[in-house]
């Protein structure tokens, strides 16, 4: 790699994480290209030579360049670089590492790791600034070079800011934005569908957990005026989705997408949340099984019911009926759901419900055209949040591809991963030739 140019960040942490996975004694089998590019120096080694030795020597000064403590620490039995680790296996050493910060394995992995790995990657990018034959860069480099990810222990303000950015990217000849929102999921205003992450067996978590599931669980349930919750909507049709489609508490084959109500999150303009089947319990366990091909295929399923929507609308407006008549057995499935939900907050309520019902005919609202998606599967199913946003990516570049509309939204809660998502996505990804290949998230 030229060193007239800094490397871009989400590919040196792509790379770092992938040497994470495999260990440094796997370094010969990795396709690193751009770690191995930053590690000979002008005139080091020979085409076609061994490169993963200048590799090594790369990260272990990268490391020593943190200036020790528990970063620099972690960092070395991450990567197996630490005396006597050079051999483990990353279940030993992501459990070491997790005890240098005093946290079990499972925060370590959601909270710590990126932080660690994102430094190893910061200080690979600045020890190939520093190796730059001039000290100040010419405008057109400065123009080319791409923002560092902020420290999680200063530079606060290199971070991505909360709010929303839309990043551009180009699919197929066209191009696109990106919606990112850095934020809790229950603060989502005005987008027509959310996807929830759930597992096989549509088991809502309980509502004062932290997991996307569960803020979405508390946000839409209903409350009376002491703020106590009265009904829950939306566990109650996942409930007789299930009691129709899965009965016996049998699992859902992982991709499945159950379609339920937004409940009280209809006041923010939320209409629909998507339950989208990707984590596989592991029996016996409190842990769950998250397969990338999974998480690629809810997508893409939840895709398939926007464009049925779609259809069905398109259909009515044809045929030129503006309304849709329910079957006898659609109204009482639905008029039980509403008794359910209007049981705990109103009488009158319910029996409106059921007098709306008796007509048999309901207004027909606008198709869904906006969609948000959390990284499924980078909770308890033990993806990486680079992993689960390339499964991600996947079904939303091959529905974009074919010249599908949707306003696509992708929602994080930490700055952190906010500037992965980015630096994945690529700021520059409007700059791809048209009819040449796309930018998007790298397959880890």
């Amino acid at each position: 790699m030229s060193h007239t140019q800094l490397p871009d960040y989400g590919a040196v942490l792509a790379e770092v994480r992938e040497v994470r996975r495999a260990g440094i004694v796997r370094l010969r089998e990795l396709g690193i290209p751009v770690l191995t590019g930053l590690s000979a120096g002008p005139g080091e080694g020979s085409p076609g030579g061994p490169h993963f030795p200048a590799v090594e020597r790369l990260l272990r000064t990268a490391v020593a360049s943190m200036g020790g403590g528990t970063l620099q620490e972690a960092a070395e039995y991450s990567l197996g670089l630490a005396r006597g680790t050079r051999d483990w296996p990353p279940a030993d050493r992501r459990r070491r590492a997790a005890q240098v910060y005093g946290v079990s394995v499972e925060r370590f992995r959601k909270h710590h790791e990126l932080m660690v790995l994102g430094q190893v990657a910061e200080q690979v990018v600045r020890h190939a600034g520093g190796a730059r034959p001039s000290a100040e860069p010419t405008t057109e480099e400065r123009g080319r070079q791409r923002p560092d990810i902020a420290s999680a222990t200063g530079s606060a303000g290199r971070q991505l800011p909360a709010g929303h950015h839309r990043i551009p990217v180009r699919i197929g000849g066209r191009d696109h934005r990106i919606t990112l929102h850095v934020h809790a999921v229950d603060l989502l205003r005005d987008i027509d569908v959310v996807v929830s992450p759930s597992n096989t067996h549509f088991a809502l978590p309980e509502p004062y957990k932290s997991s996307v599931a569960a803020s979405l669980r508390r946000t839409a349930a209903l409350r009376d005026p002491a703020g106590r919750i009265v009904a829950e909507p939306v566990r109650d049709e996942l409930r007789a989705w299930t009691d129709r489609y899965a009965p016996q508490g049998l699992p859902v084959a992982p991709g499945t997408v159950a379609v339920t109500g937004a409940g009280a999150l209809e006041r923010q303009g939320v209409r629909y949340i998507h339950h989208a089947a990707v984590a596989v319990p592991r029996p016996g366990t409190n842990d769950y099984d998250v397969q990338p091909v999974d998480v690629t295929r809810a997508v893409t399923r939840v895709f398939a019911l926007l464009g049925e929507a779609r259809a069905g609308d398109e259909d009515r407006a044809r045929t030129g009926h503006g309304e849709r008549v329910e079957t006898r057995a659609e109204a009482e499935a639905r008029a039980e759901v509403e008794v359910r939900v209007s049981g705990g907050v109103s009488g009158g309520v319910a029996a409106g419900a059921r007098s709306a019902l008796g007509a048999g005919t309901v207004a027909t609202p606008a198709p869904p055209t906006s969609v948000c998606l959390p990284l499924l599967g980078a909770g308890r199913g033990g993806l990486g949040p680079a992993e689960s946003l390339a499964a991600v990516w996947a079904a939303v570049e091959a529905e974009l591809a074919r010249g599908a509309g949707w306003d696509i939204h992708l929602v994080v809660r930490s700055h952190e991963r906010a500037q992965l998502v980015r630096e994945l996505l690529g700021p520059s990804a409007a700059d791809t030739a048209a009819g040449g290949p796309t930018r998007g998230a790298r397959p880890q």
